[in-house]
């Protein structure tokens, strides 16, 4: 019977400082800029954050901006590819049901991201990065107010209420998670849709006029 010499051995894995990748970086910055604000937050303090040294953190990323950048990206991404699928015509489907549907997408997306939301609710446009990111807020604006303006045009919506000040109440409403909502708190991500798309929609919804009474009509 053939033996078999010995075994080779498994090549060891190089592996890196551990929680210091570039994914860790952006989220100990998210969290230092929003603790301490982007403005006065320095290469330094995230250095200081992660126990590292300024050299370490620019082996990952260029800079501040970069990381502001990658942060406001995380926080708009998603919620522009629901609001852009919202805003397409589909057979089988109305104007009010993708904007319902939109609303509900963005608190689900806004729990997922919280940390970067709360970072872009807070810019200014004092960089071309933070322009940038209020462009695309603008675009995501001017397509959920058209598709209000679209569910208001199908009868499914009451029309005495501007469409653009109905998608900043409805998205303002959304936006003011990220002041209260806490993933171990009492309420679950579905919870908070729910009740939001309830008591939105419920207000929103069209009402038959009726005449007063008395008046024989």
């Amino acid at each position: 019977m053939a033996t078999t010499g010995p075994a080779e051995p498994t090549p060891r894995r190089r592996r890196g400082r551990p929680g210091h990748d570039q994914a860790a970086i952006l989220r100990a910055a998210v969290e230092l800029f929003n603790r301490k604000g982007y403005d006065a937050t320095s290469m330094g303090d995230l250095a200081r954050e992660l126990g590292l040294t300024k050299p370490a953190i620019y082996h990952h990323v260029a800079g501040k901006e970069q990381l502001l950048g990658q942060a406001l990206d995380d926080a708009l991404d998603e919620l522009t590819a629901a609001v852009a699928e919202a805003s397409r015509e589909q057979e089988g489907t109305t104007a009010y049901g993708r904007l319902r549907a939109v609303v509900r997408r963005s608190v689900e997306v806004l729990v997922a991201h919280q940390p970067s939301v709360t970072l872009l609710l807070r810019v200014r446009g004092n960089s071309e990065v933070e322009l940038t990111a209020l462009e695309r807020r603008r675009w995501i604006d001017d397509r959920l107010a058209e598709l209000v303006a679209d569910a208001a045009a199908e009868g499914s919506l009451r029309a005495d209420v501007p469409p653009a000040l109905v998608s900043r109440l409805l998205f303002g409403m959304v936006n003011s998670l990220v002041e209260w909502y806490r993933p171990d708190g009492a309420y679950d991500t579905a919870a908070v849709a729910d009740a939001i798309t309830a008591i939105a929609f419920d207000g929103l919804a069209r009402h038959e006029t009726r005449p007063a009474p008395g008046t024989g009509q």
